[in-house]
């Protein structure tokens, strides 16, 4: 009853205009039936003049919207004396408006959700026990208890065992994720059944699921020039129903035809379809794990011709793994990638890491240095047991020992040299790896229409042509700085262009872009901000999905407007003939509006999503048969 109550409250002018029509069939049935054409006359006419205001105050800024037609079609059947068929008229216009909000909740759950569940407090253990902060309190080295079922404040580090979490509001992935002590949570994600500490590595409004709300936010507050599509044509679908309804007056010599027309004119399909259909389209693209900026990005999607993508980070993982260990004689692979691992626990250079994976994948056991030092972009040197260990570039060791040798890479291969006690040990061979999908990505944008395809990366010439003959990309431009990026994509002569990127470096020609697609996943604020769209996993297969989706809405919002304008010509046109009362035209019309409505949701796309998730994921059989 409450919830009747809220609605009722929410949609008064619905109310009032239902109330107004069980007040004329209570006056018919006492005998004061006399009463009724008054009483729904001046409302209507009431309903009119304050639609009347609205359209004037458009008109007279050079808008010409819909709402002459049903102003109109208000004041015509009023003037007629067809009293019931203006009630419903009005009860329409209302209606319709409040359908339109209803389904534009019904299709933004997805993003509300996000805003609804933004944490709004932590719990900070001070000396043995915790106090409830508000989470803009939250400063990164914080220890936080996150009880059973609460989600992440903030971005952090376990400090407990262990713990599982439900990342798919953030991540898409539905399985729970198993974290152990030192392994990063993700705010927003929801802790499992045990009470866990944490500890904070980022404030509120630096992690992920603050940003993530912040850029919903800014998704939902958008109109796309689509959506306007249906005010072009008010003037023209305006000027053939009046005439239609003039001929059909004039031709029979009753006023009445006019009347009959213009209810079955009344232009709600065309007000509701797109609206209902871009919000439907934002809301499954959240679903999807993307975060579209506005409306007009997804038209701007479903018209793109062009993709561009940065390659470090995007089209491969941006983390070189280790490919080959060359050792010279008097060392193996094991011992000399012992030591190099050892030494480059106290470098900060990004293929530190992939030293140390390489050596834990082998289950080799590191060194503490005796002493250590970084030559910044060079490389370190440190002491390991007794021996002096230099890794890095070819020149820098070649200055600790006067016989290393350059080693032969192949394209897209870097050597990472190694000198113990002023003599060449060896040198290792690391590779950034192609996405797994990449491939496929660039054959599904192939597939809806994107056949063109251009990689821009600050990496050699020869690295850059390797990764792009081997996903087929047509033109490659390397050793790009960031304003060499923003230059390329406004070059490319087949618009609209998407440009897909991760990094800080990438934020300005995702801005420039006509469609600039963030990799978002490991944070990059910068590119996130300044990009149309956000992919929130580390999956450069949902830059395909944002297009298909793109056109799916858009084919969605104009099959819904011309849906509405041909069941409508088409009734109004049946109606010229005198063979539809006025009032069950206006009724008619209701039917048209719930159509029109139904086709729109579509966009939502859950039924499609799943059927292609279904299609995409082996069978029980399948999997047993292996």
């Amino acid at each position: 009853m409450g919830r009747v109550v809220r609605v009722a409250r929410r949609y008064w002018v619905v109310t009032l205009t239902l109330g107004v029509g069980l007040t004329g069939i209570v006056l018919a049935l006492t005998g004061a039936g006399a009463a009724v054409p008054w009483l729904f006359g001046v409302y209507a006419l009431a309903v009119a003049a304050w639609q009347a205001v609205g359209m004037i105050r458009d008109i007279l800024r050079g808008h010409w919207g819909l709402d002459v037609l049903a102003v109109t079609a208000i004041v015509a059947t009023v003037v007629v004396g067809e009293y019931i068929a203006a009630l419903i008229v009005v009860l329409m216009l209302t209606g319709g408006e409040a359908l339109e909000d209803y389904a534009g909740r019904r299709a933004k759950r997805e993003l509300d959700a996000l805003l609804a569940r933004a944490p709004q407090y932590a719990h900070r253990i001070v000396d043995d026990h915790f106090v409830d902060v508000a989470i803009d309190e939250v400063r990164p080295g914080d220890v936080l208890l996150v009880r059973p079922s609460e989600i992440v404040p903030v971005d952090g580090t376990l400090r407990s065992a262990e713990t599982s979490m439900d990342q798919s509001s953030i991540t898409g992935e539905s399985m729970p994720v198993e974290k152990r002590a030192g392994d990063e949570l993700l705010s927003g994600s929801v802790n499992g059944h045990l009470a866990v500490e944490m500890t904070a590595t980022a404030t509120a409004a630096d992690s992920q699921y603050q940003q993530i709300v912040a850029l919903v936010a800014g998704a939902a507050a958008s109109k796309a020039p689509v959506v306007r599509l249906a005010d072009r044509y008010a003037v023209p679908f305006t000027v053939f129903s009046l005439l239609l309804g003039g001929v059909a007056w004039w031709l029979s010599g009753d006023p009445v035809r006019f009347a009959e027309v213009l209810v079955l004119a009344t232009p709600c399909p065309l007000l509701i379809a797109a609206p209902v259909a871009f919000i439907g389209g934002m809301s499954r693209a959240a679903r999807n794990g993307i975060i579209v900026k506005g409306g007009g990005v997804l038209e701007q999607l479903a018209k793109v011709r062009t993709a561009v993508f940065d390659k470090t980070g995007t089209l491969t993982h941006g983390e070189p793994e280790v490919v080959a260990i060359r050792p010279e004689p008097g060392f193996d692979a094991d011992g000399l990638l012992a030591l190099v691992a050892s030494a480059e626990q106290y470098s900060s250079h990004v293929l530190a890491a992939s030293m140390i994976d390489a050596a834990a994948g082998r289950g080799l056991r590191l060194t503490e240095a005796e002493t250590a030092r970084e030559a910044a972009t060079n490389g370190v040197v440190a002491r390991i047991g007794g021996r002096e260990v230099v890794v890095g570039k070819y020149a820098y060791v070649l200055d600790h020992a006067p016989d290393a040798r350059r080693t032969d890479i192949a394209p897209g291969e870097l050597a990472v040299y190694v000198a113990v006690d002023g003599a060449f040990a060896g040198a290792l061979l690391a590779r950034d790896r192609l996405r797994d999908n990449a491939r496929d990505t660039l054959a599904r944008l192939n597939a809806l229409g994107v056949t063109h395809t251009m990689m821009l990366t600050g990496d050699g010439q020869a690295t850059a042509d390797h990764i792009a003959a081997e996903l087929g990309i047509e033109r490659v431009r390397a050793e790009c700085l960031p304003a060499d990026k923003v230059r390329e994509v406004a070059e490319v002569p087949e618009r609209p262009v998407i440009m897909v990127g991760d990094g800080v470096n990438d934020a300005p020609v995702l801005a420039a872009a006509d469609v600039g697609i963030a990799m978002g996943a490991r944070g990059a604020t910068a590119a996130s901000e300044s990009a149309d769209a956000v992919i929130l996993v580390d999956d450069v297969s949902r830059t395909a999905k944002a297009v298909e989706i793109g056109r799916d809405t858009v084919r969605i919002a104009l099959q819904s407007i011309w849906l509405g304008i041909a069941v409508s010509v088409g009734l109004m046109i049946v109606a010229a003939f005198g063979l539809i009362p006025a009032t069950a035209g206006a009724l008619l019309q209701e039917v048209v509006d719930l159509a029109t409505i139904l086709a729109a949701l579509r966009a939502i796309g859950g039924r499609r999503d799943a059927a292609a998730a279904a299609a995409a994921s082996p069978s029980p059989a399948s999997v047993a048969s292996r």
